[in-house]
């Protein structure tokens, strides 16, 4: 799952993220006299918000770390590297970032670093490449316009166990197969599959395999583009009744214009390549136009 976040970035965090454009570290004072980086907009001690900012220098000790053996995607370096919590000289709190040392026997509290900076800078603590093993002092300021907005994308990854019921149901999208359940007291069919029917509170314990051809009951012509959309809009995204089930599921509709897409429109499955199958809805494609009639209203009107 991922979105990115857009925001005006204000006075202060404007202030420091325009100076890491121009490769500069600013920080600001707060009532006991301390200079805080990253810098805070409101005094940890009083809660008065703060205005004084202070230039501190792009070199610093390290005052804790952590050696990370084995990256993890999207951290800021592929090779063994540190996180570290650094403080910047003329700075008296520390600022989290990653020291690329090639060793943890190049690591110890006091180690001297510096900022290695990025060639092309946007205006983010991602500015600061990372830190170097260094006594020299850090590259002069450049020039830059100030940064107002700010995306920030988000991601979140999850590893899932699937349950008892998922597993066939899964198994069966890396083989082609749409395996739904069977309520074995109102005998419902569910797709996907439910752990328990939630008229009867019964476990579904039937197995139904269906087919990919389905009906139309509702629809959405989506207009308004959004971040992250594969496709332009126009499109249709449908919910679809599969032949034999009795609950429908979200899906793309491609293939036809929306002006002609309608309730009870018979469509059929557009899988993905083989070799790109996985354990996921996603081995669908998209639902088009089967070409058939369409369908009875009295055949899909109880499952709209």
């Amino acid at each position: 799952m991922g979105f990115d976040y857009t925001r005006s970035t204000g006075p202060t965090l404007g202030r420091f993220l325009s100076d890491l454009r121009r490769r500069r570290v600013t920080g600001i004072r707060g009532s006991d006299g301390r200079v805080h980086v990253p810098p805070l907009e409101y005094d940890p001690v009083t809660a008065q918000r703060l205005s004084e900012f202070v230039d501190v220098a792009a070199t610093g000790a390290v005052r804790g770390w952590s050696w990370i053996p084995e990256p993890l995607e999207g951290q800021p370096l592929a090779r063994p590297f540190a996180w570290a919590l650094i403080q910047l000289d003329g700075a008296d709190t520390s600022l989290l970032h990653a020291v690329d040392a090639g060793s943890p026997d190049r690591m110890a509290t006091g180690t001297r670093v510096r900022a290695r900076w990025r060639g092309e800078r946007v205006g983010a603590i991602t500015d600061i490449e990372c830190f170097e093993i260094s006594d020299e002092p850090a590259d002069p300021p450049a020039e830059a316009d100030d940064v107002t907005m700010v995306t920030t994308p988000v991601h979140l990854r999850y590893t899932h166990s699937a349950s008892p019921t998922e597993d066939p149901f899964l198994r069966g999208l890396m083989e082609g197969r749409l395996i739904a359940q069977r309520c074995p007291v109102c005998e419902k069919v569910y797709f996907p599959p439910r752990p328990a029917c939630p008229t009867d509170g019964v476990p579904t314990t039937d197995r139904v395999e269906l087919g990919d051809r389905g009906t139309v009951t509702t629809f959405c012509v989506v207009n308004v583009p959004f971040l992250g959309q594969r496709i332009p809009p126009p499109y249709v995204s449908a919910y679809v009744l599969l032949d034999g089930a009795d609950i429908p599921f979200l899906h793309l509709l491609l293939g036809v214009a929306p002006a002609d897409v309608r309730m009870g429109m018979r469509v059929e499955a557009v899988w993905k390549p083989r070799e790109e199958w996985g354990p996921s809805m996603q081995n669908i494609d998209h639902f088009r136009p089967s070409g058939e009639p369409d369908a009875p209203f009295d055949s899909y009107s109880r499952h709209l």
